[in-house]
């Protein structure tokens, strides 16, 4: 578990108190529901909205979560002792509390409710993000840099690009997001198996409604497990992605790449040992905590089968994972936004990188040029590779000096045909097309 990072609107979300005034919230409501089909008096209802103003408006205190605790201590059961104790502050009309209703009933709508509210903050989270990945896209547009597959230097991109596919990747994370805050918010007060025989079907409609969800069509005693699997794997899938981010960054940030590196504040320091180190701490602390996210995933593919109507095995995991996949998500999406927010970019290095191969990342318009002017493939492949083989082996060798300087391959191009297979701005061609694919 994370509180000690938590931000405070996703911290006080998951604590006691509000986990209370949750609980207090559909009893309230359902006491409505019930008293517009007349089964409670309506001065009843009232009093219980006077009795329960505080609490639903200002909150519980810790003193009341003891003291529900202390309660619990007794009868063993953690929403009888929340009745009982809100029964004594109500006074006989609490009576009604809880009419018709079986335990999750309450727990369910209740939860539904707090994960709908931490998914929302959580969306509003990328939404932040998404705008710093454009802006930093756009700044570092034409920052040009060598494009790695297999960390092994490849052809030319722009650093622009990276941002561009982080964006578009996590756009798709946040149409996942919002298809789970949809699954997520679905409450249910249909009783013990869900048949509706003690509570009528307005009363989980009225509630439901008041509440920003929608009821379940059918259900047993709990909401089906298989909407919290949904959400937690959405909350995973996230996670990778920034995970996936921060890797990059953790490589560009490598002494001997160092392309890009995390902000280093003044009075920062890397090492207790070595003063001289600037460590990507950020970027690692994101990548742990993904896993723990990651983690989370398959208690919750579990928690979907119970036994019969339900059992109570799903309940101890989802007050573990469900918090703390939230608080995670949220703090890592805060820490990754300020990170690239910050990020310092090198583009010298890039240039001086991108050259560190004296010219191979030619080697496929070579390739293809030799095609194009009737060789097979595999002959074409063969003598490319054999001067950047040459390249490779001699520092002292640039590809295109070598290339212009073989018979074998001018005599089947003219001076401007070379040059131009040795032109960087042919692989950035594309460039604008991409930008108006992904930002429009």
């Amino acid at each position: 578990m994370i509180p000690r990072y938590t931000r405070d609107v996703m911290a006080k979300l998951w604590s006691p108190e509000e986990k209370l005034r949750a609980w207090l919230l559909v009893e309230v409501l359902a006491c409505e529901g019930w008293a517009k089909l007349g089964r409670i008096p309506e001065e009843a209802v009232k009093v219980i909205r006077e009795k329960t103003e505080r609490y639903l408006t200002e909150g519980f205190t810790p003193e009341d979560v003891k003291a529900v605790e202390e309660i619990e201590r007794e009868t063993r059961h953690d929403v009888i002792a929340f009745l009982t104790y809100m029964e004594r502050i109500i006074g006989p009309e609490g009576r009604y509390l809880h009419l018709g209703m079986t335990s999750s009933d309450m727990l369910d709508t209740a939860m539904a409710w707090l994960m709908k509210r931490a998914m929302e903050i959580i969306i509003a989270d990328v939404d932040e993000l998404l705008g710093v990945l454009k802006r930093r896209a756009y700044e570092h547009k034409d920052t040009v840099m060598i494009g790695r597959t297999h960390g092994i230097h490849a052809e030319p991109i722009t650093f622009g690009l990276k941002f561009a596919l982080w964006f578009e990747e996590m756009r798709r994370n946040r149409r996942r997001l919002e298809a789970a805050l949809e699954t997520i918010s679905y409450g249910k007060l249909s009783g013990a198996v869900g048949t509706f025989a003690h509570i009528e079907p307005e009363v989980e409609a009225y509630v439901c409604e008041k509440m920003g969800l929608k009821p379940a069509p059918v259900s047993n005693q709990v909401i089906q497990r298989d909407r919290y699997a949904e959400y937690m794997a959405a909350l995973a899938v996230l996670a990778g992605t920034v995970e996936k981010i921060a890797t990059e960054i953790r490589h560009l940030q490598r002494t001997e790449v160092l392309e890009a590196e995390e902000f280093f504040r003044k009075g920062q320091k890397g090492s207790s040992a070595m003063p001289h180190k600037r460590n990507p701490i950020l970027s690692e602390n994101l990548c742990g905590l993904a896993r723990l996210v990651r983690g989370y995933v398959m208690p919750a593919l579990e928690n979907d089968a119970l036994w019969h109507e339900r059992d109570i095995s799903h309940s101890s995991v989802e007050r573990v994972i469900v918090p703390d996949a939230t608080t995670a998500a949220d703090f890592m999406l805060k820490r990754l936004t300020g990170m690239l927010d910050k990020l310092v970019v090198y583009p010298e290095r890039m240039k001086k990188n991108l050259n560190l191969l004296r010219g191979l990342i030619y080697s496929q318009p070579l390739l293809l040029a030799l095609t194009e002017k009737g060789l097979s493939r595999e002959q074409a492949y063969a003598l490319v590779q054999r001067r950047a083989m040459e390249v490779w082996e001699d520092e002292s060798k640039s590809f295109p000096e070598v290339v212009k300087a073989d018979p074998e391959i001018t005599k089947y191009f003219s001076a401007e045909e070379l040059e131009k297979i040795f032109d960087l701005s042919h692989y950035l061609r594309h460039v604008d097309t991409i930008y108006r694919r992904v930002f429009g």
